[in-house]
């Protein structure tokens, strides 16, 4: 089998890359990743010069690259993204131009092809925000409040749009707020236990009231390979972490787990449009596919902390946040 994989240099992607590789050994992948700032080459040290892997540097907004890429893949997993809700506040136009554009590319390019499955990665935000109770099923009517979100389902609507026209069997994973090995330290998780582990504060939105649904990266790669293999085209399929916490006590657990004290939070002005809640019903995905998180918060901190002291090289890349978002948690 071979999968094209994009954005595959970036957090979920390159762990999903690694996941499949070890877990399927005849199974060769492609993958295409711009190289922006949270796409690193480093994230996929341990088998860039592997036999079953490939590596092409481009955008997927590129037609021609991506066609002579695509060649003969049985599936696509489309990760590539911009992602952050901050930046796209700041600048909106790079998350239309990869996450509409882009997938609009690999869309028409898949059409070419007689691949088996489309997987196109979304995210539970394009739902909007919930309230103190209830959860978001894949029938939550779309209701992005920021504009990444909101590029990100204007995405998932053509993905939709090529099923019912053209019967392109794609599907859609919406998996909720995911940490883990590999991520880029301007996220919530890893941002606070890089700023710890080089004695800084972390920042914490408004009062640390709003509340996030959390998956280690592990259980969203099994997620994904299942949904890849078994899911049905032009469905949808949430795959939340069963975990909710809000902000301020994740942000205590991480401070308990690596030793220091509460004097470490800074609360900072809350971003605009800024979502209470999220949480996922994975009700569907479980009775279809069999996939439920197993890894504990508890548990997954721990893998997290542990990695990032035991991988240093990640320091050149928190100089270069420090550089570029000076200023950035204060607006």
């Amino acid at each position: 089998m071979k999968i094209l994989v994009t954005g595959g240099c970036g957090f979920i992607g390159s762990n999903f890359i690694r996941y499949i590789l070890k877990k399927y050994p005849d199974y060769e992948i492609v993958n295409i990743d711009a190289l922006t700032y949270a796409g690193n080459l480093e994230n996929l040290r341990d088998i860039k010069k592997g036999k079953r892997y490939r590596f092409a540097h481009g955008r997927i907004e590129d037609k021609n690259l991506v066609a002579n890429v695509l060649g003969d893949a049985d599936y696509i997993v489309n990760f590539a993204a911009e992602t952050h809700v901050d930046r796209s506040i700041r600048n909106s136009s790079p998350f239309l131009t990869t996450n509409v554009l882009g997938t609009h590319t690999l869309l028409e390019a898949a059409r070419t092809v007689p691949i088996k499955k489309f997987v196109h990665i979304s995210t539970d935000e394009v739902y909007g925000a919930l309230g103190n109770k209830g959860k978001f099923t894949e029938k939550t009517m779309l209701a992005p409040n920021s504009p990444y979100s909101a590029s990100k389902a204007s995405a998932d609507l053509l993905i939709r749009a090529y099923y019912e026209t053209y019967k392109l069997p794609v599907v859609i994973v919406r998996p909720s707020n995911n940490y883990g090995y590999y991520q880029f330290p301007e996220k919530f998780i890893p941002l606070m236990i890089t700023n710890l582990l080089l004695n800084k504060p972390i920042p914490v939105y408004g009062k640390g009231e709003n509340v996030r649904d959390w998956c280690f990266v592990g259980d969203t790669c099994e997620a994904i390979d299942s949904v890849m293999h078994n899911g049905n085209a032009g469905e949808i399929y949430n795959a939340g972490g069963n975990c909710e916490v809000k902000n301020i006590e994740l942000a205590k657990s991480i401070l308990k787990i690596m030793g220091k004290s509460e004097r470490h939070i800074k609360f900072v002005k809350d971003r605009p449009g800024h979502d209470y809640r999220y949480a996922l019903d994975n009700s569907k995905i479980k009775r279809e596919l069999k996939w439920w998180p197993s890894v504990k918060i508890e548990e997954g901190l721990e893998m997290t902390i542990r990695w990032y002291k035991d991988n240093e090289w990640w320091k050149p890349l928190k100089k270069r946040l420090s550089a570029e978002s000076r200023g950035f948690w204060e607006r």
